[in-house]
């Protein structure tokens, strides 16, 4: 049985930085198959007038794409990574996706209709 010579503290770091990885990567995907139905929503009713319903429908993709922007942003710079625009380079971030990016949607009321 081989015993580990290095102080709790170095072991506990090295666990803290791996776990921040494995987030950052699940945060990436989830920001690339975000952007992914977007894109594909788009292509799908590209020729076509989008009618108002399928503008709601758009809408939520857009706010879900946000989400996960903000979200990985967010685990970047927890990281010590502050430069967003490489972010938005490689993954090809929509502008009208960075503008919403980190907005919570409107909660709805009670008996509102």
């Amino acid at each position: 049985m081989s015993r580990d010579l290095r102080p709790p503290v170095d072991i506990l770091h090295y666990e803290i930085v791996q776990e921040q990885a494995s987030a950052l990567g699940r945060m990436g995907r989830t920001l690339e198959q975000a952007l992914a139905r977007l894109r594909e929503f788009d292509a799908a009713h590209a020729a076509t007038e989008t009618p108002a319903s399928m503008q709601q429908a758009r809408r939520k993709l857009v706010m879900e794409a946000g989400e996960a922007l903000w979200m990985f942003v967010v685990q970047r710079e927890a990281t010590g990574l502050r430069d967003s625009r490489h972010i938005m380079r490689t993954y090809n971030v929509p502008a009208e996706v960075q503008r919403c990016m980190g907005l919570a949607p409107a909660a709805s009321k009670p008996g509102a209709k």
